[in-house]
């Protein structure tokens, strides 16, 4: 027997042990998501992740359920976007500025400056979602909901005051913008993932980085680090979504669950990274780093950073992102 007519007579007699146990018990088996994410079990986002599910099997009566894959377990945080698209997961996360190479529309909340707070960063979201759901759409994903990070700040080993004092410094980045700053201000680019933060401090792979309080938190940061500015350079998201053709594979009440779920899962995560912010500062403080903001020196140039990203970024993506930050400035007058 051909190894297509093996598969198929095999499938012939699943179908017919499902009648038979629908028949018998008035079961059937669940659909089966797998939903990959490169952050750890402990992040905010992956228990807010661990949540989604948890409630999407249980307002689905165990039609759905979706496996979450973190820390890189099942696909790499940057190969996250085309795994989805390929099937190999049919939902996942990412960092949105990770996928601006597929999706340049995503990079808008990783523009330095544009946003420093969560009021801002929740308009500037209200105008990116639609644009984010027609792009995605055309790649056959749908977006379910985004969570925010809490803004980021510079860590380093030693005061910076000025320009002149990132000299030396290895910086840690983890896309093009990061890169770009860190080349700025004359540190040495060097690229490290989320999870190997704390491994490349301790071998002093990098002695600086912008990111967010709670990831210096999730690094234990403070054992190699002794300065946190809060420079609130911008704030930003992580997208979930899932492959389009799986999710209309669903019965429209199962459907209605995950995106319920979701919407549920976007407010609960707006929330927890506020909270997180307070938590995580603090943290810091508990620990015997200095808290500070940037000198309004250092404040000048990394402004005038901020203004060469953002035309830079007009001209790249062109008439979408006149479309997001037209009514996104015209709103904050």
């Amino acid at each position: 027997m051909q190894r297509r007519d093996w598969m198929g007579a095999l499938g012939g007699a699943a179908a017919l042990g499902a009648v038979g146990g629908l028949a018998a018990g008035d079961a059937r088996a669940a659909t089966q998501w797998k939903l990959a994410t490169g952050y750890k079990p402990e992040t905010l986002h992956t228990q807010n992740i661990e949540q989604f599910a948890r409630e999407v099997e249980k307002a689905s009566s165990g039609d759905l359920k979706i496996t979450v894959h973190p820390n890189n377990s099942l696909v790499k945080l940057p190969e996250i976007l085309g795994a989805v698209q390929a099937g190999k997961a049919e939902a996942g996360e990412m960092l949105m500025s990770a996928m601006v190479k597929d999706v340049p529309l995503a990079g808008a909340d990783s523009v330095p400056f544009i946003v420093s707070t969560y009021k801002d960063a929740r308009r500037l979201w209200h105008y990116q979602a639609p644009l984010l759901e027609k792009a995605l759409l055309d790649k056959g994903l749908v977006p379910l909901y985004a969570v925010p990070w809490p803004p980021q700040g510079l860590f380093t080993v030693k005061p910076v005051r000025n320009k002149s004092d990132f000299q030396g410094l290895k910086m840690r980045t983890y896309n093009a913008t990061t890169v770009r700053i860190a080349e700025m201000l004359g540190a040495q680019p060097v690229d490290v993932a989320t999870a190997d933060i704390p491994k490349a401090l301790a071998s002093g792979q990098i002695d600086s980085m912008i990111t967010s309080s709670l990831t210096g938190v999730e690094s234990q940061i403070w054992t190699h680090t002794k300065y946190y500015y809060e420079l609130n350079a911008w704030i930003p998201k992580n997208l979930v979504f899932v492959q389009k053709k799986a999710l209309d594979a669903l019965s429209p009440a199962t459907r209605k669950a995950v995106l319920d779920a979701a919407k549920a899962a976007d407010e609960r995560g707006w929330s927890l990274s506020e909270a997180a912010l307070k938590a995580s500062v603090n943290e810091l403080k508990s620990h015997g780093m200095t808290i500070d903001r940037i000198t309004p020196e250092l404040a000048k140039d990394i402004n005038r950073f901020g203004e060469r990203f953002s035309r830079e970024w007009v001209q790249t993506v062109g008439n979408d992102a006149t479309r997001l930050f037209v009514p996104f400035y015209t709103q904050s007058q």
